[in-house]
């Protein structure tokens, strides 16, 4: 059977799924343990997140990882995503970087568990706790999988809740400049290196008000970029925002969007292409976004445009 420590690795899931003509049938699922609990298990697998009562499991456990990319690799991306989404007050714990932004975003909020937080990983638990605590905000760690899978056990240990698993993707940014098959009437992609007050609205939509700590985050990047595409009458069609970071000089995409009105039209490839053709100009060769698992429409597009997964995280939160 699996124990906390298997959370963030590969597993293999035999489930009692019925009976029929008095012989029990089964059913097989492979994918990544994201959480385990007194009652049931949750694993991501390739056609989504899949959650089993342990009473439906007839036998379970951790098989080989599928082709990781080496911890060094995950390490590197995860600092350079920081350098591209950088919270206002930043400090160490070790290695850990502990963020706070005001509650703006998980990702400007939470302490990026990634190498040596320098102490016992039950104290640099402790620690988190308690400069979230002084900073007057519920503590929350980003914990990349698998390489943190020792912290989220100890995570569900305390208690600990997760957020919708993240897929960290990544592609290389050559292919993305290929043009739509018999598309020739698209709007142009404008770059800005300021964002206007119609893309901060378009981007509201989806984020909810933006505070000032918002546009700090947003601006905050040396070599950052803001897309955007306007329909014949000026309207916005689509937004997105690239930033260039880390030694690897990724770009960073992020919040990328469609007006509803303008969805299925590829304007969300133009916009990429577009910030593809950015990045090239400043040295850049590779590409990674972070989306939702559960969010399959734009993880379908991220697919269809070239992106795969390179690696996960969870959110967790204080009880």
């Amino acid at each position: 059977m699996l124990r906390r420590q298997d959370v963030g690795h590969r597993v293999v899931v035999r489930r009692i799924v019925g009976v029929s003509q008095e012989r029990t049938l089964y059913s097989d699922a492979l994918g990544e343990l994201v959480a385990l609990t007194e009652t049931d298990l949750t694993i991501a697998t390739e056609k989504g997140t899949l959650r089993v009562p342990l009473h439906e499991v007839h036998r379970a456990k951790r098989v080989p990882p599928a082709r990781r990319p080496p911890a060094a690799d995950v390490i590197a991306l995860e600092l350079a995503a920081n350098e591209a989404w950088p919270a206002p007050i930043q400090s160490h714990l070790g290695s850990w970087i502990l963020r706070a932004a005001g509650n703006w975003t998980g990702r400007a909020n939470s302490a990026l568990a990634v190498g040596d937080p320098d102490r016992t990983l039950e104290a640099a638990i402790d620690g988190v706790v308690e400069w979230y605590a002084a900073h007057g905000q519920r503590p929350l760690i980003n914990a990349p999988m698998p390489l943190a899978a020792p912290v989220n056990a100890a995570l569900d240990a305390r208690g600990w809740t997760a957020r919708p698993l993240t897929l960290v993707q990544t592609a290389t940014i050559a292919p993305l400049f290929v043009t739509i098959p018999g598309r020739t009437d698209l709007p142009p992609v404008e770059m800005a290196d300021t964002p206007g007050d119609d893309w901060y609205a378009m981007v509201a939509e989806h984020k909810g008000t933006l505070p000032p700590t918002a546009t700090r985050i947003l601006t905050g990047v040396p070599e950052v970029v803001f897309a955007h595409v306007r329909d014949t009458d000026g309207s916005l069609l689509a937004v997105g925002r690239g930033a260039v970071t880390g030694p690897g000089r990724w770009l960073g995409v992020s919040l990328l969007q469609t007006a509803p009105a303008a969805r299925r039209r590829g304007i969300a490839q133009q916009v990429m292409r577009g910030l593809a053709q950015w990045a090239t100009q400043r040295g850049s060769t590779r590409a990674y976004l972070q989306v939702e698992e559960r969010n399959t429409a734009a993880v379908a597009l991220y697919g269809r445009i070239g992106f795969s997964t390179h690696h996960t995280y969870l959110t967790r939160e204080a009880p």
